[in-house]
């Protein structure tokens, strides 16, 4: 494994125990998701290099539109457990009321 691919995947990893084991607030969750969805980017765009396919050039387009997509919708959440709830605290949410 090139320092690269190690790089990327320890990011990838971090972001994913990060998400795991810190739960405290629904913003930390949501950037903890945002830098998996960036280091899954970059490390495809650095494969469609590596391999000098144009055809994949089109996924990670796809992956970036993705990840915009996740990120207004979970900004979107936030804004709305704010206002509902009063704070983004993981541990105040109750899924059953609304």
């Amino acid at each position: 494994m090139t320092p690269v691919h190690y790089a990327f995947s320890s990011a990838f990893v971090l972001g994913l125990t990060g998400l795991a084991f810190y739960r405290t607030h629904l913003l930390s969750a949501l950037l903890c998701l945002e830098a998996m969805m960036l280091s899954l980017f970059i490390a495809l765009s650095l494969w469609m290099l590596q391999l000098d396919s144009a055809s994949l050039s089109s996924a990670s387009m796809l992956l970036l539109a993705f990840s915009a997509c996740e990120a207004s919708v979970g900004l979107a959440l936030l804004v709305a457990t704010s206002r509902t709830h009063g704070s983004d605290r993981l541990q105040s949410l109750n899924l059953l009321r609304c």
